[in-house]
């Protein structure tokens, strides 16, 4: 049985409205955090406590936390068009 989790869906639409205005293509936005998604789905397989919480859902929140701390990554712009 999977852990609910405590995201709150506004939240999660604000953060993702926030990573497609930052960015200059939608569709790129989007395929990076399908990317992001895929890439973390992979490397937190074994461990069951990180699955509590979906990996698209997970990474709409990594890099819109990103965008609001830019000490975290030094050209957040960028890095959300590549």
């Amino acid at each position: 049985m999977q852990k609910q989790s405590n995201i709150n869906s506004a939240e999660l639409s604000r953060r993702s409205e926030e990573l497609i205005k930052a960015s200059s293509n939608r569709y790129r936005a989007v395929v990076q955090v399908a990317n992001r998604a895929k890439r973390r789905r992979y490397e937190d397989f074994d461990n069951f406590d990180e699955q509590a919480v979906k990996p698209v859902i997970r990474a709409v929140l990594e890099m819109s936390d990103e965008l609001m701390q830019p000490e975290i990554i030094s050209d957040v712009g960028t890095n959300i068009d590549r």
